[in-house]
C-alpha cells in the first residue's frame, strides 16, 4: 500500500529545495554579473585600473608666441583596504604634513556626504598635485606605504602674467557635472572660467587606461596581458588665439590701479587683439595647491579682478553711442550730412534743458560728431519721433531700436568666452510700462547721447568702431583663431550686416577723422595713421567714466577699440590718449620714446571710485 503521505512530503520538500537553489542562483548571478558594487570588489582583487590623464592643449597667441603650457605634477591616492599597518608618522613627514593634517584628509574622505563615492575597494585622492620635487622625496620612501600609489598629472603654467580673467583656470570637478558627464570622476580637473571653460571639451584630450595585476596580497605584479587592454591617452588640442599678447600686456599695463576695460578688434576678421578687464591678475595664481586660498582672495576682492568687464560689465556708451544715432537718422532720411541743428548751450525745449559744452552753432553732421555736440543728436531724435514717417511715436521708437539691433546693441554678440551678458537696448513697450501713455521724445531724448537706459558691455562699443571701419557690416567677435586640426564655429566667418548702407558709414567715418584732426579726439592724432575716433564722457553718480571709441587707419582698417575708465572723467583725459597708444603699438610693432613716456605716466595714475592719485 502506497504511502501517500510521504510521497506528498517528498515533493514538498524537493520543491522546496529546488526554489532555494533557484534563489540562490539568481543571487549569485545578480551579484556577479549585475552588481557593479561586487564587481568593482571583485576587479579590484584581481586588477588595478590606473587612469592616465592626457596633458591639456597648448595655447599660442596670433604670431605664435606660447602664452599656456603644462608642467607635470603628481597626486598621491590610496585604496583603504590596502593601506592597514603602514606608519603614519613616517607617511607625513614624506609627504611634509602632520598628523592633525592626516586624519583630517582621512576624516573628510570617508565623509559620504563630502565624497559621495567613497569605497574601501576603490582609489581614493590623498593629496594633489606635488611638484616634482616633492613627488621625488615621497617615491625614495613610497615602498613602505602599500596601498598608496602615484598618479601623474599635469598643471598650467604661463609664459606671460596677463589675459588672466581670459585664459580661464583649472578646477575640481563638481558633483553636478560628474552627474552629467559620464567623461569626468571625481578627482579630475575642468576648465571653470574663460577659454579653460569654454573650450573645455576641446582642450581636455582623452583618459587612458593602464590594467595592472595584482597577487593575493594585492601587491602590483605588472601590467595585465601586456598590456593587451590598455588604451592610450590622447592629449587635448592646442589653440591659436587671436590675441596679440604683447598688446595685451601693454593694455594691462596702462590700467594697472584703475577699473575698466579695453577691446580692441581686427575689423576684417572680428578676431580680439586684446582685451583688458582692469584690475587685472597673474594666471599663476590659479595654478597649482595655492589655486583654492589665491581664488578666495581674488573673490573677496571689492574690485572684482574675476569679473571679465569687457562682457560682463555694462555701462552707458555716452557719447561713443552718437555715431550710431548719426547712422539712423541719416539712413531714415530724417538729416541730411548738411541739416543744421541750434545749440544754445545745449537742447532746449520748452521748459527741459539738455547741456552741452562751448562750440560752433548752428552745427552739421560731421562738426557735431567731431565736437560732440549733444544738442546735435538730441535734436535728431526729436525729429525722428515727430516724422509723419510713423504712425506714432511707439512705431518711430520701434523703428529705432530695430536700428540698434542691427547694430550689434541689445543682445550678445555670441563671443566664445563664458558670461557675455547683452546689455539694454529699451523699445516702446519698456516706456509704456514705465510712463504709461504719455510719454514722448523729450521723455527719452537722453538716449540720443548714450545716457538713460542704454547700456553697452565694452565689447559691443568696440564692435561698433569695427561696424563703421567696415562701412557697415561686422563678424562676431572671437578669440579663437584656430583649433589643432579643426576649424573655428562658421559663425566667426560669416559678417552681419547693419540696417545702415555703406554710404552712410563713410560720412561717419569722415565725421570722426575730423574728431582726430580737429575735435575731441586730437590726442589720438598719430602722423601716418589716419585715426578715426569718437570721445565718451560716461555720466555717472560720481565722476563720470572716461569713453573712447576709434579705428585706424581711415580706410583699410587694421584695428578698431574701444577704452572704458570708470570714474576716468572725460574721454578726452584717458579714453583717447590709452586708445592711441594701443593703436601705435599695434600698427608701429612699438612705441616711440615719446609715447613711452605717456604710457608711463598714464600706468602711474590711481583712480578708484572717482580718485585721482599721482
Amino acid at each position: 500500500m502506497k504511502n501517500h503521505s510521504f510521497n506528498s512530503r517528498r515533493y514538498i520538500l524537493s520543491g522546496v529545495m529546488i526554489i532555494v537553489l533557484a534563489i540562490y542562483l539568481i543571487r549569485l548571478y545578480d551579484l556577479q554579473i549585475n552588481s557593479q558594487d561586487y564587481k568593482s570588489k571583485a576587479e579590484s582583487n584581481a586588477f588595478y585600473k590606473k587612469t592616465i590623464y592626457p596633458a591639456r592643449g597648448l595655447m599660442y597667441d596670433r604670431n605664435g608666441k606660447l602664452i599656456v603650457y603644462n608642467q607635470a605634477s603628481y597626486d598621491i591616492t590610496f585604496v583603504p583596504r590596502e593601506i592597514k599597518g603602514i606608519d603614519t608618522l613616517e607617511l607625513c613627514k614624506a609627504l611634509d604634513i602632520t598628523i592633525d593634517d592626516f586624519d583630517k584628509r582621512m576624516k573628510r574622505i570617508k565623509n559620504r556626504q563630502l565624497n559621495p563615492g567613497y569605497s574601501a575597494y576603490t582609489e581614493q585622492e590623498f593629496m594633489t598635485q606635488l611638484s616634482g620635487e616633492e613627488f621625488a622625496k615621497f617615491q625614495e620612501k613610497m615602498f613602505r606605504f602599500p596601498g598608496f600609489y602615484v598618479r601623474k598629472r599635469t598643471i598650467r603654467q604661463y609664459n606671460y602674467k596677463a589675459a588672466g580673467v581670459l585664459l580661464g583656470d583649472i578646477g575640481e570637478v563638481s558633483q553636478k557635472k560628474i552627474d552629467k558627464d559620464p567623461y569626468y570622476r571625481r578627482g579630475d580637473y575642468i576648465g571653470t572660467q574663460g577659454l579653460e571653460a569654454s573650450y573645455e571639451e576641446v582642450l581636455r584630450g582623452q583618459k587612458g587606461t593602464e590594467v595592472l595585476l595584482r597577487d593575493a596580497h594585492g601587491r602590483i605584479q605588472g601590467r595585465y596581458r601586456d598590456g593587451l587592454l590598455d588604451t592610450a591617452a590622447v592629449r587635448g588640442k592646442d589653440l591659436t588665439l587671436t590675441l596679440d599678447i604683447e598688446l595685451q600686456e601693454l593694455g594691462e599695463r596702462l590700467m594697472e590701479n584703475k577699473i575698466g576695460s579695453i577691446v580692441a578688434i581686427e575689423p576684417s576678421t572680428g578676431e580680439i587683439l586684446c582685451m583688458v578687464s582692469a584690475p587685472s591678475y597673474d594666471p599663476s595664481l590659479l595654478a597649482g595647491r595655492q589655486r583654492g586660498k589665491n581664488h578666495r582672495i581674488l573673490s573677496n576682492d571689492k574690485s572684482k579682478p574675476l569679473l571679465n568687464r569687457a562682457i560682463m560689465g555694462t555701462y552707458p556708451p555716452g557719447s561713443t553711442f552718437k555715431t550710431s544715432q548719426a547712422a539712423t537718422f541719416l539712413q531714415e532720411g530724417i538729416i541730411t550730412d548738411e541739416t543744421l541743428f541750434p545749440c544754445s548751450g545745449g537742447f532746449i525745449f520748452n521748459n527741459f534743458r539738455l547741456g552741452c559744452h562751448p562750440h560752433a552753432a548752428p552745427i552739421a553732421l560731421k562738426p557735431a560728431i567731431a565736437t560732440s555736440c549733444n544738442a546735435y543728436f538730441c535734436w535728431g531724435l526729436h525729429r525722428m519721433f515727430g516724422s509723419n514717417k510713423y504712425s506714432g511715436t511707439k512705431e518711430a521708437m520701434n523703428r529705432w531700436r530695430d536700428y540698434m539691433v542691427s547694430m550689434g546693441f541689445g543682445y550678445k554678440l555670441g563671443i566664445d568666452l563664458p558670461g557675455e551678458v547683452r546689455g539694454m537696448i529699451p523699445n516702446a513697450d519698456y516706456y509704456t510700462r514705465h510712463y504709461g501713455n504719455y510719454w514722448r521724445a523729450v521723455t527719452v531724448i537722453s538716449i540720443a547721447i548714450g545716457q538713460g537706459e542704454v547700456t553697452l558691455t565694452p565689447l559691443q562699443i568696440a564692435n561698433l568702431g569695427a561696424t563703421i571701419a567696415n562701412r557697415g557690416k561686422y563678424i562676431p567677435p572671437h578669440i579663437v583663431k584656430g583649433i589643432e586640426d579643426s576649424e573655428i564655429d562658421s559663425i566667426y566667418r560669416t559678417s552681419k550686416k547693419t540696417m545702415v548702407s555703406p554710404g552712410v558709414y563713410q560720412q561717419i567715418a569722415e565725421g570722426m577723422r575730423m574728431a582726430v584732426t580737429d575735435g575731441t579726439c586730437r590726442a589720438a592724432n598719430i602722423p601716418g595713421l589716419d585715426v578715426c575716433g569718437k570721445t565718451g564722457t560716461a555720466q555717472n553718480k560720481g565722476k563720470d567714466h572716461s569713453a573712447f571709441m576709434g579705428f585706424a587707419p581711415m580706410d583699410n582698417p587694421k584695428i578698431a577699440i574701444a577704452v572704458y575708465v570708470e570714474n576716468g572723467g572725460f574721454g578726452a583725459t584717458y579714453g583717447v590718449p590709452i586708445g592711441a597708444l594701443l593703436m601705435e603699438q599695434y600698427l608701429n610693432g612699438k612705441l616711440s620714446k615719446e609715447s613711452e613716456e605717456k604710457a608711463k605716466t598714464i600706468q602711474n595714475k590711481v583712480i578708484y571710485y572717482g580718485t585721482e592719485t599721482r
